[in-house]
This record gives structure tokens, sequence and C-alpha cells, in this order.
């Protein structure tokens, strides 16, 4: 049965990806972005043709090393119109557009990067441009599970590629845009799906934010303000990307970041998921982590064992569906053929510890939720990230959620989020200090009911094709 759906799931693969590279090759020329910027926009695939894979479009993916290096960190090297969908087939009623730009890796060589922009419709609302950076949980080691592959309208399913989240996140995703916000959408494991590469994540988001920023048809003005938003694996980057703002883009105007089931150290992650539910889904970490860091390539090529090769090359191009269910419960360790703990060998120590947070301190507000119970970002690790932060006089809004877990209170904590980052956008002043706060329940908080239900509304919007952001609604 598993050849059998494989087999299809090629064949499907193969027939899409013809007629889309057909027309592209077929539809011809481009709409100009106008003089603020030089960047042509290419036109959108006509319906019903279906979008290529990020494998099958390396011209757009990745574009050639001496255009990508001849950049600045967040120029524009290409753009187009696309068409975006919920569950790849609900149209969303948005502007929206994907781009190519150039960002750097954790040894300061230029690469390129991809982000998906969305604009609300009508005209804009007095006062300042509103940005938000979504980082999706992507937690997958193939482009083709990137999120501007999978917002596209005609993308296969997310139920079939594995790509789940970030095909669900659109539903969250659009009560940004309702509230009249315009939102950007890196593919923030960049062109090799480094899955929980911090660093590089935190660089990517950042230069997506450049080249939003940058980029003219989204109509962003001098006055703009930013937040950054991200769950689980899309907290690797959001975090990264607040720990390294002042350093490397000290420009952008990012007046708070709302983050959950943060990772903030991913040796705790492997330490708890080995023999455990979530120890498949850590291997792909694992995987993704070494395609950044080559000395621990190296490292696991030269010590995993015959089992750990294989479960290790079986992973490689998959999804976070059938990531996380490949290889539940296994000893993480165990594959690895070295005496004790093999996390405190000198290579693997010395790379994962170059992934933990804390390591600077945010220069703006930081709003931090976490399931105490998570049984995959470890409440303690957390814990410690907000002390570190708060001693060195971060602005911190910590809530502890002692009855949900790590899945449920990515939906439970959303509303509570949207709730906070909505007043830094809007330009009420946060806390001067910190504050630790244990809740039963996120979900249970009246102060966010009403960022709820208008959630509901957009998605029932989004079901009959109402257009977003005209009036926008406020959550």
């Amino acid at each position: 049965m598993r050849g059998w759906v494989q087999r299809g799931l090629a064949r499907l693969l193969i027939a899409m990806m013809t007629v889309a590279i057909t027309a592209v090759a077929v539809v011809g020329g481009t709409i100009s972005a106008g003089a603020a910027n030089a960047v042509p926009v290419a036109p959108p695939l006509p319906f019903p043709v279906p979008p290529a894979i990020p494998e099958f479009d390396k011209a757009f993916y990745l574009p050639d090393r001496s255009v990508v290096a001849a950049k600045k960190p967040g120029e524009l090297i290409a753009a187009r119109r696309v068409h975006v969908a919920a569950l790849s087939v609900i149209p969303v009623n948005v502007d929206a557009w994907q781009i190519s730009y150039r960002s750097t890796n954790t040894r300061g060589a230029p690469i390129p990067a991809v982000a998906t922009l969305l604009k609300p419709k009508g005209p804009a609302k007095p006062g300042p441009s509103k940005l938000v950076s979504w980082q999706s949980a992507e937690d997958s080691t193939a482009m083709y599970c990137a999120p501007s592959y999978a917002l596209q309208q005609g993308s296969i399913p997310g139920q079939l590629t594995g790509s789940v989240d970030s095909s669900y996140e659109v539903l969250q995703i659009t009560s940004l845009v309702g509230a009249g916000w315009s939102v950007v959408i890196p593919d923030h494991q960049g062109p090799e799906s480094a899955f929980a590469a911090g660093p590089l994540a935190g660089r990517i988001t950042l230069d997506g934010i450049r080249g939003a920023r940058d980029f003219a048809p989204l109509g962003l003005k001098n006055d703009l303000r930013v937040g950054l938003m991200g769950y689980s694996g899309g907290a690797i980057a959001t975090g990264w990307a607040a720990e390294l703002h002042e350093a490397y883009a000290p420009e952008l105007p990012i007046v708070g970041a709302a983050e959950g089931g943060v990772p903030a150290d991913i040796r705790a992650l492997v330490d708890l998921a080995d023999r455990n539910a979530a120890s498949g889904l850590i291997m792909a970490g694992i995987i993704g982590v070494s395609r950044e860091y080559p000395e621990l390539e190296r490292f696991l090529r030269r010590h995993m064992n015959p089992l750990g090769t294989a479960l290790l090359a079986s992973k490689n191009p998959l999804c976070l569906t059938y990531q996380a269910a490949l290889a539940p419960f296994v000893n993480i360790k165990g594959l690895v053929n070295l005496p004790g703990d093999p996390l405190d060998h000198p290579v693997p120590r010395k790379v994962l510890g170059k992934l933990r947070m804390g390591e600077t301190t945010p220069d703006f507000p930081m709003f931090i939720y976490q399931s105490n119970p998570d049984w995959i970002a470890p409440v303690g690790p957390v814990n410690e990230l907000v002390r570190t932060y708060c001693d060195d006089g971060a602005s911190v809004r910590y809530v502890r959620d002692h009855f949900s877990e790590h899945i449920t209170l990515a939906v439970e904590g959303f509303a509570p989020a949207i709730v906070w980052l909505r007043d830094r956008l809007d330009g009420k002043p946060a806390q001067s200090d910190c504050t630790t706060s244990d809740q039963g329940s996120m979900a249970l908080d009246p102060a966010t009911w009403r960022a709820f239900v208008n959630l509901v509304g957009n998605n029932l919007a989004l079901a009959i094709n109402q257009q977003l952001g005209n009036p926008p609604r406020v959550p």
C-alpha cells in the first residue's frame, strides 16, 4: 500500500510540474513595480495551471550565484504575483506576491531566499504602515514543504505532501491581513531546508522584512512598524531574529515579537525526544542543522550506525507530518557508535551550543507563551531564557499554560499573542520590565475572546471569498 501511494504521488508530481513548467515558459511579459523598485514583477500563472515545486523552479528559488553575490542583504532579485489559497483550494482574496532576495548564511556567504507577501485589499488605513513577519513552523527537510509553495492556490495539498502546518497556518495568517496589516512569510529554512538552524533562520527573516519594506507594490510608508510572530519551529526563526536584530538589521523598526512553544535549546529537545514520541521530528532537526553546519554532517557520516544512516537518508525528502510519523520512540543517541552521550562529544556540543538562545537580549518587547507540560520543546530552557533576558533589562511578558500541550497551545495562544502584538503595532507602550504569569489555560482569558471570534469571522469570510482588509477587522 505504501509503495502504491508513493508511486501515485510521484506520478501526480511529475504530471503537475510538467504542466506548470510549460506554462511558465509560455507566459510572457512582466508588470513594472514602479520607479522605487527596479525589480520587474512577473504576472501570476493563469488558472488552473498549478505552481511548480521549488525543486523544479530553480530560476526563482536558486538564481545564479553571481547574481546573488552582487546584491546586498535583503535586496530584491526577482518578484512575481501569486494566488494564495487555504488548503491549496479556497482562494484568499488578498493581493499576494513572492519575492526572491539575498540573505547571508552563518558562514557569511550570500544565499538566495524567498518570501511571500500579502497586502489587504482596499485603501490603506490612516496612520503608520504595519507589517507582520510570520514565521511558519515548516519543520521539514525539503524545499517543496516551504510556505511559499504550500500557500499557493493549486499547490499539492499539505495533506498529501505532509506540510500540514504551513497549509493550516493560512487560517491564522488571514487574521493578520483581516486586521489591515501587511504580512511577510519568509521561507526561513533557506535553500538547503536547514530546519532548526536558528541563526540562519533569523537572518533570512530579517532580510525578508528588508525585502518587503523595499517592495514598492506593498505600499509600506516610511513610518513603518514591524511585528514578529512564530510558534514552535516558527519560534526558532522569530527568537533568533529578535536576538540578531540589533547587530544584523538595526535599521528595521521592529516594535515587538510574539512567540510560543519556543525551542530555546536544541540539545534539550534532543534529550527530551530520545525514546519519545517526538523522536522522528527531532531527527529531522538534526538533518537540518547538519546542512548549515558541515562539521556536524561530517560527524554524523563518520559515526552513525547503519540504522541511523538509513533513517536519516529516508527522512531527507520529507515534510513535517511524515517526519513526525517516521521513527517515533527511537533511541536517537543509540544511533551513534560512540561511548557515552554523543551530544557531549566536541563537534555536536559546539554546534548545538551555537543554537542555544539567550546569547544576546532582544532590543524590543517580547511576548512569550509556553506549555508547562510541553513534550516537544521543554519548558525548562524557556524559563532560563526568560530569566536571562530579564536579568539584562528586557521587556518580557511570559505566560505559562499548565493545561495545554505543545500542539493545542498553538491554537489557544494565538489570540492572546495577536492582541498583544496589536497594541505594539498601534504604538501602545509595553511594560518596561518582566512579568511571569501561570494560567490554567490561555483559552479561558476573556480578554482574548473577541480576537478569537474575529479569527473565526475571517475564516468564514475566507470560505465565501470575501475581500479581507476592507474594511479591516480589528482583533
